[in-house]
């Protein structure tokens, strides 16, 4: 029964991604070759596209009862598709981004997030991100960087022209400031500064405040938790991760972090801010490990 599920909602995601994406990619085209003050309706257009594909996404979920999501919001803000978003949270598993597509939908704008280089040759959907300006970097290992250091400033400045691009429009921007996904030999390779996450990286963060400062509306502060275990992607299809748990804090950008252009100022600013989310964050897992034991 489990099988049957995940095989049925893998081909109705599947095929809603092929239908979809044929409109997608045709107005990505166009987008190309038209002026450039038509470029922000075009890239709406798109994320619309995108909307009716996660809306798809979680009518199939509930259909076949494949988790249960439990949100708990804190925070008197209502949200907007006409306002623009940085969303941070822990990572736990690739099911992480199906939730909080899923959570978010109609609320706020498309979530678009970092995501590695390689993806881009997944069949459909790499192409499709590339198109809706994801920003792609490349994980550089110590030696190619001694190589050649300029590796750093190109990736460093395609990730900042990347996080321009959705000034012209309503965006929203998911960082998982953990850099990857939380596994025990991942944490114990650190110097853990934290019980239930790897320290935050600021990198990409401070690419997002420093693109899109005077645009950020609100920040979403979002922990994830699965009181039965972390699910893999291929779990989560079968319905057997039972439940999940969302907290999500509205909050504000320390004010010291808006107005420079400069990342490496901006990553100063937010460290302490985000000690602090990160701190809450690793003591809200806590108590919801103690409730689920």
């Amino acid at each position: 029964m489990h099988t049957v599920r995940a095989v049925t909602v893998l081909l109705l995601i599947s095929a809603s991604t092929i239908v979809l994406c044929v409109p997608l990619y045709l107005i990505g085209l166009v987008r190309f070759l038209c002026p450039s003050p038509l470029r922000p309706r075009l890239n709406r257009s798109m994320d619309a596209i995108v909307q009716i594909w996660v809306g798809g996404n979680r009518g199939v979920f509930r259909l076949l009862d494949v988790v249960q999501v439990n949100e708990h919001w804190q925070g008197e803000e209502s949200l907007s598709e006409e306002n623009w978003y940085l969303v941070v949270s822990n990572h736990q598993s690739w099911a992480d981004i199906l939730i909080l597509q899923n959570l978010f939908q109609g609320h706020i704008p498309t979530l678009k997030f970092f995501t590695k280089r390689e993806l881009i040759w997944v069949p459909l959907i790499g192409v499709a991100m590339w198109f809706l300006g994801f920003p792609y970097v490349r994980r550089l290992r110590r030696e190619q960087i001694e190589a050649d250091p300029s590796l750093v400033r190109l990736d460093r400045e395609a990730a900042l022209d990347a996080c321009r691009g959705f000034r012209d429009h309503p965006s929203s921007v998911l960082a998982f400031l953990e850099g990857t996904r939380f596994t025990a030999a991942k944490h114990a390779a650190q110097v853990p500064r934290f019980e239930h996450l790897l320290n935050p990286k600021l990198g990409g963060v401070s690419y997002v405040v420093t693109a899109l400062n005077d645009r950020l509306h609100k920040v979403l502060d979002v922990t994830l938790f699965y009181p039965d275990g972390v699910p893999t992607f291929w779990e989560l299809l079968q319905g057997r991760c039972s439940r999940v748990d969302v907290s999500v804090h509205i909050c504000d950008l320390p004010a010291a972090a808006l107005g420079s252009d400069d990342p490496d100022l901006v990553r100063e600013q937010l460290k302490p801010w985000v000690e602090s989310l990160w701190k809450d964050k690793d003591r809200h897992l806590e108590r919801a490990r103690g409730l689920a034991n």
